[in-house]
């Protein structure tokens, strides 16, 4: 039966292909189909699978060789030959094809060989992160659809049982927007991303013009105009420069055009219109398009001698115009002293442009040895301690976790990790936030010693009680990776944020950096102007409250978006309860 079908599927399959390749062009359809026919049932005879129907059925149809006299044999004959060198076309298409596929095979091959040697730097290169979100989502679905009218079963059911452990459109448009937002943080050009020249990568990867373009798309099916104005750009200024694509002008042009007349620049938009219909003047979009725009154009003008006009009637009323000058004086002066943004602030410290301290400042800050009050542990061998900044008071210890113990922390989290959550305030419970964007895991001490040892190693060194303080926090950033400004205590609005552990508010935040980042990571304090760096081996430490129990408004935070590279951090938020003899209130309210 098997064979059987595969002659019906055969007969369908070059039916539809004989509407796209020209593979019968001395064959007359219905002698060919016939002839095509006769062939599948003489190989159905061979087949040991027959059924009885489809026997007779043989049967029958070759019975009716007998009624075609010896010239339409002969006649036959020649059909056969002709359906020979037709299969000979069909078989060198099916070549071409398979070249097609091998080409691809050695590609990835070759660019899956470099990446599983060094799996976190490969993928610590935003492009290549994108690109292997393209790869599986889109590009192996082409490869599929390539090869399916193949023999290559085992492939194909393999591929599709695979399917099931590759990213979706979801997971695409994430690494996207990863992108775009490293891009905004940071000030990245277009080209200088495309052409894969970020500070401190390791495997440098360009994007094509299809990357470019699916980059834009993502955009523009977010109703994001201004990134898809600065991909489409990319990927036509790659088209102007000879880089051969799949992709024409005329379609980034189409994009391109609309992005730019959304983001309410007319003139360019009709130009780029102007230069779409010299490429394609039957475009039905773009010649609706050139019409409305210059209608708009036509509308602006004849809006600005309005206000031409009224300008002049106002220079006419002397008291009415000095009044206006003066609300607008107030105007901009009160708009020069407005603070800068929080989210401003925040990309300027992840680019290093934060606040600088004064010499005098500066001055007392301090490295030192660190016993923690002669802890009999730390006597003999203290610790290193770096003075980060001041206000708020953050410290930093040196060589603090060893690689032997950050490996097994690592090992550990790595089976664990899911989508970083937050405390909800308003039920208290863990819930996922798009301004978290980081995988997490939560050891506990009991797990492994190394954990204990850690725990313990923070209680000695802050003088704070351990077993109200929550488990250890591992989280992973990769590339874009990133945490926005917020506080990791409760404030006053929000009673019940920690409710359910019953250990009161989080008193202080130690944070340990168990990996260096090429590009990005840094822990910034937006409010005021502090940045710290991730060092491998080190620690972080400070208070979110002071010691009369309020918080401590300063120590807001964030983690800027990684850039290049992998980003691995594990964390101990401490709680109040337990600490009352060990961080006693002050003799007054305010201390």
């Amino acid at each position: 039966m098997a064979a059987w079908c595969w002659c019906v599927l055969l007969l369908s399959g070059l039916q539809t292909l004989s509407a796209h390749v020209d593979f019968f062009t001395s064959i007359g359809n219905k002698c060919f189909l016939w002839s095509l026919t006769c062939l599948c049932h003489l190989h159905v005879e061979f087949s040991s699978s027959l059924t009885n129907d489809a026997l007779r059925h043989l049967v029958v149809m070759t019975n009716l060789s007998d009624l075609f006299h010896s010239g339409q044999m002969t006649d036959l004959l020649y059909t056969e030959k002709d359906l020979v060198t037709s299969l000979k076309d069909y078989i060198r298409a099916e070549e071409n094809k398979l070249e097609r596929v091998k080409r691809w095979a050695d590609k990835l091959d070759s660019l899956s060989t470099s990446a599983t040697q060094d799996p976190e730097g490969f993928l610590g290169h935003p492009v290549n992160a994108f690109k292997l979100m393209k790869r599986l989502n889109t590009e192996w679905g082409d490869l599929e659809n390539l090869v399916l009218s193949d023999t290559t079963d085992g492939f194909i059911s393999n591929l599709t049982i695979q399917r099931q452990h590759f990213p979706t459109d979801e997971d695409q448009t994430g690494a996207a927007k990863a992108l775009l937002r490293l891009q905004d943080t940071y000030r990245l050009d277009a080209n200088t991303i495309s052409t894969g020249d970020l500070p401190g990568v390791k495997h440098k990867s360009q994007m094509t013009v299809e990357d470019c373009y699916e980059l834009a798309k993502i955009a523009y099916s977010e109703a994001d105009y201004y990134h898809t104005e600065l991909w489409m750009a990319q990927a036509l200024k790659q088209l102007d420069q000879g880089e051969v694509s799949t992709l024409d002008k005329v379609t980034i042009l189409d994009y391109l055009s609309y992005a730019i007349y959304q983001q309410g620049e007319i003139p360019r938009a009709l130009e780029l219109t102007k230069r779409l219909l010299e490429l394609d003047p039957e475009h039905q979009r773009a010649k609706g398009n050139l019409k409305y725009f210059e209608f708009q154009l036509e509308k602006q003008r004849k809006d600005a001698e309005e206000e031409t006009t009224k300008e002049k009637e106002e220079r006419e009323e002397p008291d009415i115009t000095e009044e206006k000058k003066k609300k607008k004086k107030k105007s901009q002066t009160k708009s020069t002293f407005q603070l800068i943004p929080e989210r401003k602030k925040y990309e300027m410290l992840c680019r290093g442009e934060g606040i600088k301290m004064t010499p005098r400042r500066q001055s007392r800050l301090f490295c030192r040895y660190y016993d923690n009050n002669h802890n009999p542990k730390y006597v003999l061998s203290p610790v290193k301690q770096q003075d980060e900044w001041d206000r708020p008071y953050i410290v930093r210890y040196i060589d603090i976790i060893s690689d032997k113990e950050i490996e097994t922390v690592k090992k550990l989290a790595k089976p664990r990790l899911r989508r970083a959550t937050v405390h909800d305030p308003q039920t208290g419970k863990l819930t996922t936030a798009q301004y978290r964007v980081s995988k997490s895991a939560w050891l506990t001490g009991y797990e492994h010693p190394v954990i204990e040892i850690i725990n313990q190693r923070i209680e000695d060194l802050t003088g704070l009680e351990m077993d109200t303080a929550e488990e250890l926090q591992v989280a992973n950033y990769g590339v874009g990776g990133q945490y926005e400004p917020h506080f990791d205590f409760g404030r006053k609005d929000e009673p019940d944020a920690f409710k359910e552990l019953g250990t009161g508010n989080r008193i202080a935040t130690w944070l340990f950096y168990m990996s260096d980042v090429a590009a990005g990571g840094a822990t910034v304090f937006p409010d005021v102007g502090a940045a710290v760096w991730p060092q491998k081996g080190t620690a972080v430490f400070w208070y979110n409250l002071f010691a009369n129990g309020e918080g401590d408004y300063s120590t807001r935070h964030a983690a800027c978006p990684v850039l290049v590279g992998n980003k691995w951090v594990s964390n101990k938020w401490i709680h109040e309860r337990g600490q009352e003899w060990r961080r006693p209130c002050g003799l007054t309210e305010n201390e």
